[in-house]
């Protein structure tokens, strides 16, 4: 059975934020915050299809594809930084921390598009709301997942932090499969809650000091299929990894 998330509007989003550290906005709301129509949304989708390999996977998995730029987003300002490899520290990622991966950029005619610029522009205004106007160091990963294999691990690391302030995982296609159940915990407490996001431009929104999540393995239906997510993460002061 899937579980349906709770929908939240963008007025309740950050009340939402600041008393369960988590909120799911359903793409009218999503449409909503950014400003974009679904046309402007889904024009960015092709782009999943032209995704490299994730060649540092060290379950010896070979079902995850990805991009991954990095921006600094100071108000309305957004700048591309030079592209710099993808770190994190083992105690938010026991499996791959501690490794200078290197992924392939994201497009640039992906860049340019008004949509990905309202996108970054938009949770950076969350973050903002939610913690204090400033400079955001912004990592974007278009991901996706496939059952070429038969399974397909959307967080091989398991439940897990970014060790940044703000995630946002915003779901762009989900074609051929089961399973893809996400889960978020409380970082310092027991209470959680588990839904499927299943809606093109739907969203899930994480204070990452508060809560921990994961998202459960794939498995194909009928031929293989996929899980395209877009994941941005903001962090004050600097990029992990300086």
């Amino acid at each position: 059975m899937i579980l349906a998330p709770a929908f939240a509007s963008p007025g309740e989003m950050s009340t939402l934020l600041r008393g369960q550290g988590y909120a799911v906005l359903g793409p009218p709301a999503v449409r909503e915050l950014t400003g974009c129509t679904m046309p402007d949304l889904q024009a960015l989708a092709p782009s999943w299809d032209d995704l490299p390999p994730d060649a540092w996977l060290k379950d010896g998995g070979h079902y995850r594809r990805r991009r991954h730029s990095c921006f600094i987003v100071t108000g309305n300002e957004i700048t591309q930084s030079p592209h710099r490899a993808h770190w994190q520290p083992v105690e938010y990622n026991a499996l791959h921390g501690g490794m200078q991966r290197w992924f392939e950029p994201m497009a640039p005619a992906i860049v340019r598009a008004p949509a990905w610029q309202a996108l970054l522009r938009a949770v950076a205004q969350v973050s903002s709301t939610l913690k204090g106007e400033r400079p955001w160091y912004a990592e974007a990963h278009q991901f996706r997942i496939d059952t070429e294999g038969g399974i397909g691990r959307p967080t091989p690391e398991g439940a897990h932090r970014d060790g940044v302030d703000l995630v946002a995982v915003f779901l762009v296609s989900r074609e051929g499969i089961k399973g893809g159940e996400t889960r978020v915990f409380e970082a310092a407490g027991p209470a959680g809650q588990r839904f499927t996001l299943t809606e093109p431009w739907s969203a899930l929104l994480l204070d990452d000091e508060r809560v921990i999540h994961e998202t459960t393995p794939i498995q194909p239906v009928g031929g293989p299929g996929h899980r395209d997510t877009l994941v941005l993460t903001f962090r004050a002061g600097g990029f992990q990894g300086g």
